[in-house]
C-alpha cells in the first residue's frame, strides 16, 4: 500500500464524515477539484469532474442547504438523510481511493465511508429531533447553520490536509460515542 493510497483513504473518510452533515456539499467539492484537475479521482469515476455533474451537484448543494432552513422540511429530510448519507459516504470513498484492489476498495467504502457518514448523519438527525422537541423547532436554523459550516470545514480540511481530516473524524466519533453513552438508557 503506497502513501498515496493511504492519503486517499484518509481523504475518503474525512469526506464521508462531511457527507454525514450535508450529503451534496462534499460531492460538489469533489466535482470542483476534479473539474479543475486539483485532485485525481478513481479512473472509473472521472465523469464527476464534468460540467454536467458540476452543475447538477452545485444546484443540489444549494437546494439541500436551503431546504434545511424550512420548518418541517428539515425533519422530513432527516428521515431520508441517514440512508442517503450512507450511500453517498460509500460513493465518496470509492471516488477517491486509488491503487487498491476493487474488492478492498468497495469493502473499505461500505464499512468506513458508509458507516462514518451514517453515524454522523444519524447524530445530526437526533440533534435536530431533540431541538424540534425542546424548542418547537426555533433552534433548528442554528443547528442547520452549524451542520453546513461543519460540512464545509470538514470538506476543505479533508481536501487540503487529509490526515488532519481523518483526525477530525476520530474526534467527532469520540464525541458522538461520549454523548451516546451519556444519554442511552441504563
Amino acid at each position: 500500500m503506497t502513501s498515496d493510497t493511504i492519503i486517499s483513504v484518509f481523504l475518503g473518510i474525512g469526506l464521508a464524515a462531511s457527507v454525514g452533515f450535508r450529503v451534496f456539499l462534499p460531492l460538489f467539492a469533489l466535482s470542483l477539484v476534479s473539474y479543475f484537475d486539483i485532485w485525481e479521482l478513481n479512473e472509473n469515476f472521472q465523469w464527476i469532474g464534468g460540467s454536467l455533474a458540476l452543475l447538477t451537484l452545485g444546484v443540489a448543494t444549494i437546494v439541500e442547504v436551503l431546504a434545511y432552513y424550512m420548518p418541517y422540511v428539515d425533519n422530513v429530510l432527516d428521515t431520508i438523510a441517514v440512508p442517503l448519507a450512507a450511500v453517498a459516504g460509500t460513493a465518496v470513498m470509492v471516488l477517491v481511493i486509488i491503487d487498491l484492489n476493487p474488492l478492498i476498495t468497495w469493502a473499505l467504502a461500505i464499512i468506513a465511508g458508509g458507516g462514518t457518514a451514517a453515524t454522523v448523519s444519524g447524530s445530526s438527525s437526533a440533534t435536530r429531533l431533540t431541538s424540534t422537541a425542546s424548542t418547537a423547532g426555533f433552534a433548528n436554523p442554528v443547528i442547520s447553520t452549524l451542520e453546513t459550516v461543519a460540512a464545509l470545514i470538514m470538506t476543505i480540511v479533508s481536501l487540503l490536509l487529509p490526515v488532519l481530516g481523518f483526525i477530525c473524524v476520530l474526534v467527532i466519533m469520540y464525541i458522538i460515542f461520549k454523548v451516546f453513552k451519556k444519554i442511552r438508557p441504563r
